[in-house]
């Protein structure tokens, strides 16, 4: 009797201690950040975590240096149905703009943005609570232990044979045997796969993404993506529209399956002809329809990479060129040169290049008080071997190299998880690590953010071949 009571015991501890833990297969438990050049304003929306639904979505809109004052509304919707909408209002500082939302189910959504000029789309995932088959087991196991032990109890206490409790008996056993056998199966049990990651998020594989947890002989690869690049009216000196239409390289349809990667949709890089550079992220308006503004400063042939990250395909960069006819000319700064001796915002950096090695270059920008951008310390934008001239917006998309390099956010003992650009704590030192594979000269371009302002060096580097002195 005793035996059987402490049974009873753990059977009802168990239970109560066991909680409802959220899906595996669903991306929850993060803020998501997206950068947005929406118009002539580069904001970063960042959504706040979500505990369930329904309830609140808290969005902060992040202006940077430059960006204009006005009105930014936005919405939430499901299913192309507007649920909830509201505005921030834009005071032209730079900094943190808080708005809130409500969401009434979990599944895919998208938020909208509108300026009153341009407008984006940012599809995301409002997760939900699932307990995983393993959690049930272990659940149900004890519960039902405990149902066959009192049964078995009653049976001894009230029935003349009291060898019909061994079945009641032999049901408890069986009841235990599948709730620990449950929970240590837990932790080797492999993740299903995540709604939006690998699989197209629906309101069923999210609410239930254990459904498609079955082994599949199906790829989940997704073909390469075309790029088409229009601005037929891009004139020198004055604001030019650029369009950017996706298409799936097998069936030609609208490619609408893109991730947030590295905090983006799309990292669209521009160079021009004389080496100026433009780190861009076009905004969804539709179905592969991506679009970004911006002002060139001269006329010709600019250089186009644009990086994304494809449900099932994995990272891709395409690349093109964007015609530019002459105009208001703005002349470009000339690009800091030399070989061995690196000078970055006024500090020397020692930097012995050799190919087919790695190579740390250190950026310096004077202070601790650097805050991330786009998810990282700092970026480096690699172009090269160049042929040409100093006119290198034809040759750089020619260039058999096209490299986007990441200085880490170092941890901070303290601070859940990824910092915002709400956190200036970073710096000076930007290193940032990479093997130029070939012999010649490269376009580099470090960049970093400071009071919510990009910095970019641009910078010329001359790699010698194996053998020749530095």
């Amino acid at each position: 009797m005793v035996i059987a009571r402490v049974l009873v015991l753990c059977a009802l501890a168990s239970v109560l201690l066991s909680g409802t833990a959220r899906a595996d297969g669903v991306s929850s438990g993060a803020d998501v950040q997206v950068a947005q050049t929406l118009g002539t304003r580069d904001l970063t929306v960042i959504l706040r975590r979500m505990d369930i639904a329904p309830g609140p979505l808290h969005v902060d809109v992040v202006t940077h240096t430059g960006s204009a004052p006005g009105t930014l509304k936005l919405r939430a919707s499901t299913a192309g149905t507007t649920f909830s909408e509201t505005t921030v209002r834009l005071d032209g500082k730079p900094g943190a703009h808080a708005a809130q939302l409500r969401v009434d189910q979990p599944g895919p959504w998208e938020l909208g943005l509108d300026d009153g000029t341009d407008t984006a789309s940012i599809p995301f995932i409002v997760p939900a609570r699932v307990i995983p088959p393993w959690e049930k087991a272990t659940f149900g196991g004890f519960v039902a232990a405990g149902v066959f032990l009192v049964l078995g109890l009653v049976v001894a206490l009230r029935v003349r044979r009291p060898q019909l409790a061994l079945i009641p008996a032999g049901g408890m056993v069986a009841a235990l045997a599948v709730a620990v056998t449950g929970a240590m199966l837990s932790a080797s049990t492999p993740p299903p796969p995540a709604p939006g990651t690998a699989l197209d998020p629906t309101i069923d594989n999210i609410q239930d993404p254990y459904a498609n947890a079955q082994m599949s002989t199906v790829d989940f690869s997704r073909p390469p993506v075309n790029l088409a690049v229009r601005s037929p009216n891009a004139r020198a000196g004055a604001l030019a529209e650029v369009r950017l239409a996706l298409a799936d390289g097998s069936t030609g349809r609208p490619v609408d399956d893109l991730l947030v990667h590295d905090n983006a949709l799309i990292h669209l890089v521009v160079i021009s002809p004389t080496g100026r550079l433009w780190h861009l992220h076009p905004v969804r308006v539709g179905p592969g329809d991506y679009r970004m503004k911006f002002t060139p400063p001269e006329a010709g042939t600019y250089a186009v990479a644009a990086e994304l990250a494809r449900r099932g395909g994995g990272v891709q960069l395409l690349r093109t060129t964007l015609d530019v006819a002459a105009g208001t000319d703005s002349p470009a700064d000339p690009v800091p040169t030399g070989a061995g001796k690196r000078v970055i915002q006024g500090n020397p950096v020692d930097v012995e290049i050799r190919p087919g090695t790695p190579t740390t270059i250190t950026a310096r920008f004077g202070k601790a008080d650097l805050q991330p951008w786009l998810g990282m310390l700092g970026h480096l934008i690699v172009v090269g071997p160049i042929t040409g001239d100093h006119r290198v917006g034809a040759d750089a998309a020619a260039a058999p190299t096209w490299a986007h390099v990441h200085s880490m956010i170092p941890q901070s003992p303290g601070m859940p998880g990824k910092p915002d650009e709400t956190v200036a704590a970073y710096g000076p030192d930007v290193p940032f690590t990479y093997t130029f594979a070939a012999p010649g000269k490269y376009r580099v371009w470090l960049q970093a953010e400071r009071d919510y302002t990009v910095l970019t060096v641009p910078m010329e580097i001359d790699v010698p071949a194996e053998g020749a002195p530095q």
